[in-house]
C-alpha cells in the first residue's frame, strides 16, 4: 500500500479475523489516510495469541505499539467453534411445566431425510430440564403465577449439578415477560456469575421451539464467548492499547463487548459476514451491483450473494442438525472446501475433498509438520500455481513440493492408477465442482440468472479457482479485490454499528391498533439509538431499518415486508398492503385475492453508520506491467504443463492488461489467471477477469 507521509499522530483502526488456518489482520491510520495487511497463523487452543501477535507484528512494522490503537474490531469464530465441536458449556433449563421436550422435539425433522436412522442430542440433557409451575396464555393472561420458590429450587438443583449457565424459556413468554423476568430475578439473585439467559431478553417471538433453541445456545455459549472476550480484552489493555474493542455480529454489524458478552448468540458466523460487508462495498465502489462472494480460507468456503448492492439476511439458520438459531444473519452458505480440505479415496473407489481439514497445525503436507494426507493447497502447490518458495502467511520460510508429491502419491494417484499430475489437477477438479454447486445454491436454486452477477473470490485460495468456477457456473466476470486474503478483516474496518429488535405482533392487518405499533417502533428505535450513543463510537448517522414479517391467514410461513413509517410517525393500512403484495408478488409471482393478511412480528434494525474506508488508499502507484514481472515458471493445467508469467500483483498499475496463462503473487493471497481468461486491473486496483473475446 502506499507509504505516504504521516502528517498527524498515527490513529489506527485494526479489522482481525480469526480462520482455521490464518488470523488475518487490516490496520488502517484514520489520521493520515495509510492502510496496511498483516497475515499470521492462527493459534489453536487459545486465539488471542495470535490475534496479539499478529496486531503487534503488524504495528511494529511501522514503527508503532498497541497505544496507537484507536478501536479493535474483531470477527470471532469463538461461538461457532463451540457450537460445531459441542464445547459449549455445561447448561441447565428452567421452563414451563409439561413444556422441559420442546427442544428435543424440535420440528419433528430427521437428520437423514431418507429414513428414520440417525440421533439428535440437545446440548442440555434431559435431567438438567427442570419444570417449575406457571402459565401464561397465548393473550398475555396470566392464568398461574411462577412459583418463585420452585425456581429458586430448581436453581439450587442446576448449579449443585454443576451447570455454569442455566436459561430460562416460558411459554407464551412473548406474549407477556412477567412470569420469566420474575424468575430470572429471582435465579440472578442466587446464581453464581451472570450467564443468567430468559427467552424475553433473547428472543421474545411466538413459536416455542425457536425461542427455545436460541436461548439455550445463548446461555451455551455465554461462559466461552464472555470469558474469552473479557481475557482478550484485558490482555489488550496490558499491553497498552487504549482503543475499543468491538466484535462483529452475524448480521454484518458490530457491537460492543459487553454486547456480545450478553448476546453471544449474534457472534456465530461472524467473520464471514464481516467478509460479505466488505465484499458489498468493494463491489459497489468498483460498478458491481451483483456479486457472488466466495471466501475460501483453510477450513472452508463460504458463498453468500448480494443483488443491488445488498447482501440478503436471514431471520432464521441452522449451524448443525438441531440447532436452530433465530437471529438475524447474512445468509451464508458454507461447505468443507478450503486450502487444508484433505482428499482421499473413499471405500468405493471415488475421490472425496473435505470436510475434514488439516486447519493450521500440523496444517497441509507442505508445511512438513507431519501431515501425510494430501489437501487441495498441495494439489495446487504440484501444479505449480503456489511458489514454493513465497508461502502466503509470512511464517514459514519455504512450502516441501515433494512432501506435496508424495502425500498426493500416496493417498490419490497409486489407489486411483493415475500419475502424480493428473492426481493433483483431479484433487481441484473435485473441490472445484464442490464449490460450484455450492454457488449454484444460493443463485440457480433461488431463481437467480449466474449470468447477472460477477463472482468475488476472497480469502488466501479463492482466487486460485476463480476461472473454474466461472466456466461451471456461467459467471459472467471475476473481481478480485486487491487484498483478497484479508477481505474479512477489511470487513472489521467498515462495518456498522448495529442492534436489531424483535416483537410478536399476531393480529390480523386489518383492525390493527396502528397507533400501537407505532408507538412500539417508536419505543425500539430509541432503545438502539441509546444503545449506540453509549457505546462512544464515531458515528456519521443513524438509521433505522423496520420490517413486518406478514403472511395471509392459514399461511405457516412468512414474508418479510420493508415498512416506511412517516415523519409523522402515522402508519397506514393501505400503505402496508400495498408493501406485503408487492413483496409476495416477487416473492411467488402473484398474489391472492380476498384473503386477510397477518401481520406476526416486527422487526427493527436500529444503524449507526460508522466513518467508511475510501478505497482509494488501496490504489496502486503508477508503473508499467514489465516492471511488475518477476519471472515465469510452468504451471500444469488441463492436462499440460504451460510457460506462464509470474507476476508481483501489488506492483501492477492501473489499466493494465495481463493475459492468461499468469500468475499473480502477494504476501496474502495467489491469483491464477487461466489460459484463457485476461484480467484488468482497474482504478482501484482491483482484478477484474473476463473471457478472451
Amino acid at each position: 500500500m502506499p507509504d505516504g507521509s504521516r502528517n498527524a499522530p498515527p490513529r489506527i483502526v485494526v479489522g482481525v479475523d480469526v480462520g482455521g488456518t490464518f488470523t488475518d489482520i487490516f490496520l488502517y491510520d484514520e489520521a493520515n489516510g495509510i492502510a496496511r495487511t498483516h497475515k499470521v497463523p492462527s493459534t489453536r487452543g487459545d486465539q488471542s495469541v495470535g490475534f496479539l501477535d499478529g496486531v503487534g507484528d503488524g504495528l511494529r512494522r511501522d514503527g508503532l505499539d498497541f497505544s496507537a490503537l484507536a478501536a479493535v474490531v474483531h470477527g470471532t469464530t469463538v461461538g461457532t467453534n463451540a457450537l460445531l465441536e459441542r464445547k459449549g458449556a455445561k447448561t441447565g433449563l428452567i421452563t414451563t411445566a409439561g413444556f422441559r421436550d420442546a427442544l428435543e422435539m424440535r420440528r419433528r425433522d430427521r437428520r437423514q431425510t431418507w429414513g428414520l436412522w440417525g440421533e439428535y442430542v440437545p446440548v442440555i440433557p434431559r435431567d438438567l430440564r427442570i419444570e417449575v409451575p406457571e402459565r401464561v396464555l397465548a393473550d398475555g393472561t396470566v392464568r398461574t403465577a411462577v412459583d418463585l420458590g420452585a425456581v429458586r429450587a430448581a436453581a439450587k438443583a442446576l448449579r449443585e449439578a454443576g451447570c455454569d449457565a442455566v436459561a430460562i424459556v416460558f411459554i407464551n413468554a412473548y406474549a407477556n415477560p412477567a412470569n420469566e423476568r420474575a424468575a430470572a430475578e429471582a435465579v440472578r439473585a442466587i446464581w453464581p456469575n451472570r450467564y443468567v439467559s430468559a427467552s424475553s431478553d433473547i428472543l421474545p417471538e411466538i413459536r416455542e421451539f425457536e425461542r427455545s433453541s436460541t436461548t439455550t445456545l445463548n446461555a451455551y455459549l455465554q461462559p466461552v464467548v464472555a470469558s474469552y472476550l473479557a481475557a482478550l480484552d484485558r490482555r489488550l489493555g496490558e499491553a497498552g492499547s487504549r482503543g475499543q474493542l468491538l466484535i462483529v455480529q452475524s448480521n454484518g454489524g458490530v457491537m460492543s463487548v459487553e454486547g456480545a458478552a450478553r448476546l453471544p448468540i449474534r457472534t456465530a458466523l461472524s467473520g464471514p459476514a464481516a467478509g460479505v460487508i466488505a465484499a458489498a462495498h468493494i463491489a459497489s465502489t468498483a460498478g458491481f451491483p451483483n456479486i457472488i462472494t466466495g471466501d475460501m480460507g483453510g477450513t472452508s468456503f463460504d458463498v453468500a450473494l448480494i443483488a443491488g448492492g445488498k447482501s440478503v439476511l436471514a431471520a432464521e439458520t441452522k449451524i448443525d442438525f438441531g440447532m436452530t438459531l433465530r437471529t438475524p444473519m447474512i445468509e451464508i452458505t458454507t461447505i468443507g472446501a478450503g486450502g487444508g480440505s484433505i482428499a482421499g479415496v473413499d471405500r468405493g473407489g471415488l475421490l472425496q475433498v473435505g470436510p475434514e481439514s488439516a486447519g493450521s497445525d500440523p496444517g497441509p503436507a507442505c508445511y512438513g509438520k507431519g501431515q501425510t494426507r494430501p489437501t487441495v493447497t498441495d494439489a495446487n502447490l504440484v501444479l505449480g500455481r503456489i511458489n514454493a518458495a513465497r508461502p502466503i502467511g509470512g511464517k514459514l520460510k519455504s512450502l516441501d513440493l515433494e512432501a506435496a508429491k508424495a502425500a498426493v502419491a500416496r493417498a490419490v494417484a497409486e489407489p486411483l492408477g493415475l500419475d502424480v499430475m493428473a492426481a493433483a489437477e483431479a484433487i481441484v477438479r473435485v473441490a472445484n465442482s464442490r464449490m460450484a454447486g455450492a454457488i449454484r445454491l444460493v443463485s440457480i436454486e433461488r431463481g437467480h440468472d449466474p449470468k447477472r452477477f460477477a463472482l468475488m473470490p476472497f480469502g488466501g485460495a479463492g482466487a486460485l479457482h476463480a476461472g473454474a468456477l466461472m466456466k461451471e457456473t456461467g459467471l459472467a466476470s471475476t473481481l478480485v479485490p486487491r487484498y483478497p486474503g484479508v477481505t474479512s478483516a477489511l470487513g472489521c474496518v467498515i462495518a456498522d454499528m448495529r442492534h436489531d429488535f424483535v416483537h410478536t405482533v399476531n393480529r390480523p392487518l386489518a383492525g390493527l391498533d396502528l397507533g400501537a405499533l407505532a408507538a412500539r417502533i417508536a419505543a425500539v428505535t430509541k432503545e438502539g439509538t441509546d444503545l449506540l450513543g453509549a457505546s462512544g463510537v464515531q458515528l456519521d448517522s443513524v438509521r433505522s431499518e423496520i420490517e413486518l414479517d406478514m403472511s395471509y391467514i392459514g399461511q405457516t410461513h412468512t414474508v418479510p415486508v420493508p415498512v416506511a413509517v412517516p415523519a409523522d410517525g402515522m402508519l397506514s393500512e393501505h400503505a402496508i398492503m400495498a408493501a406485503f403484495e408487492a413483496a409476495y408478488r416477487a416473492n411467488f409471482g402473484r398474489i391472492l385475492e380476498a384473503i386477510p393478511v397477518r401481520v406476526l412480528t416486527l422487526r427493527a434494525a436500529v444503524i449507526g453508520a460508522r466513518p467508511k474506508l475510501d478505497l482509494a488508499v488501496l490504489r496502486p502507484a503508477g508503473g508499467a506491467i514489465e516492471a511488475a514481472r518477476t519471472g515465469s515458471r510452468q504451471v500444469w493445467f488441463d492436462g499440460r504443463w504451460h510457460d506462464t508469467a509470474i507476476y508481483d500483483r501489488l506492483a501492477l498499475p492501473c489499466g493494465v492488461v495481463v493475459t492468461g496463462p499468469a500468475i499473480l503473487e502477494q504476501p496474502d493471497a495467489t491469483t491464477w489467471i487461466d489460459p484463457d481468461l485476461t484480467g484488468t486491473v482497474d482504478d482501484l486496483g482491483n482484478l477484474v477477469l473476463r473471457r478472451r473475446e
